[in-house]
């Protein structure tokens, strides 16, 4: 399981290891196949690209489960890479890790940038119970439900609750929060985190009432937790 930046480039983010094992690996699934090219090539400047073997997991399709035992049986070492921060997490490799240790393969997790806990970390709210919940519906009412029953379920078991959204939708996400939310409930945004430009805030709902920030299309954790 390799990580990639959360910011393209920032390879400072990732552990040495992550270079150490890459060196050895010829074949991965990969989210992005031109981000994973591109990503090995950053790290291993002389290492011939054309000489790995890709395959893609799909948005609609997935990985080729098939493939991958193939590989498997075949005893090479396979590397999974999503097109940003940890695979598995929020993104795409669990079920061939899955398949992985059914086949009583080994599974190596390597260390790297995870933006739900970088921006846990930085938010100042509640990291021993928390919950990520993925995406928010995307039209009304049901995204307006969604969020009251959240900050609800919040604020009763003290729980940080985490979400993402597509960068375009945002500040339509925010303005969704600061209208459904009571306001004394926090909420955090963590945007572009490890980046030059990154936005890290916490405030409670009133706060961010009175100074409401126009969101750059990035990718952006939302946090929030109820009192």
């Amino acid at each position: 399981m390799i990580p990639l930046p959360i910011v393209e480039g920032a390879l400072h983010t990732l552990s040495p290891e992550v270079i150490t094992h890459t060196a050895h690996i010829t074949h991965y699934f990969a989210e992005d196949l031109r981000v994973a090219r591109r990503f090995i090539k950053s790290l291993h400047p002389k290492m011939v690209i054309e000489t790995l073997e890709f395959s893609e997991i799909t948005k609609h399709e997935g990985a080729d489960k098939t493939l991958f035992r193939k590989w498997l049986k075949e005893g090479h070492n396979i590397g999974i890479m999503s097109d940003a921060g940890c695979p598995g997490i929020a993104d795409p490799g669990a079920d061939l890790v899955n398949i992985a240790h059914l086949q009583h393969a080994k599974v190596m997790p390597l260390t790297g940038p995870s933006s739900i806990l970088l921006a846990l970390m930085a938010s100042g709210l509640n990291g021993q119970s928390f919950a990520f919940n993925g995406y928010l519906p995307v039209k009304d009412p049901m995204r307006s439900k969604r969020i009251t029953y959240l900050e609800a379920h919040s604020a009763k078991e003290k729980q940080t609750q985490l979400f993402i959204e597509t960068p375009y939708r945002n500040n339509s996400l925010l303005a969704d929060m600061l209208k459904n939310c009571q306001s004394h409930t926090k909420i955090c945004i963590a945007q572009n985190i490890t980046g030059d430009n990154a936005f890290i805030k916490t405030k409670s709902v009133a706060d961010w009432r009175q100074d409401i920030p126009v969101l750059e299309k990035f990718p952006a954790i939302f946090l929030m937790l109820g009192y």
